[in-house]
């Protein structure tokens, strides 16, 4: 699956046709919304997006770059695939693979992970 590309970043809209934005995640810098593909396939995906404003005034263009880079790079089971990167003069917005179980973070977050389930995720 791709993202749609072709289009202006501002067609991002009709990734959310008829419904509202439903938010996953936020943090200070970005926010992440779950989307269907705009073509015919109806895929879900996740939009992550991040203001550009605040970026530049915290000095995380270089993090952006290279969190980018790698992402690009990267095809493994357990971390989340990148399929597009758009932007306009004030968001940048990663079209990436949706995550049902969410982000690792949250679950280490929670508490220690039992072996068993840690191995999933670190093998």
């Amino acid at each position: 699956m791709r993202a749609q590309s072709g289009g202006a970043p501002g067609d991002i809209q009709i990734l959310f046709p008829g419904q509202r934005e439903l938010s996953l995640a936020h943090g200070t810098f970005a926010k992440v919304y779950h989307a269907r593909h705009a073509d015919d396939t109806g895929e879900t995906i996740a939009i992550k997006v991040l203001d550009k404003e605040k970026a530049l005034r915290n000095g995380l263009v270089l993090h952006i770059k290279r969190e980018i880079a790698i992402l690009r790079r990267m095809r493994r089971p357990n971390i989340v695939r990148l399929f597009e990167v758009m932007a306009t003069r004030s968001k940048i917005y990663f079209a990436m693979e949706f995550v049902r179980s969410g982000e690792l973070f949250a679950c280490v977050a929670k508490g220690r992970l039992k072996e068993d389930t840690a191995r999933r995720y670190f093998q």
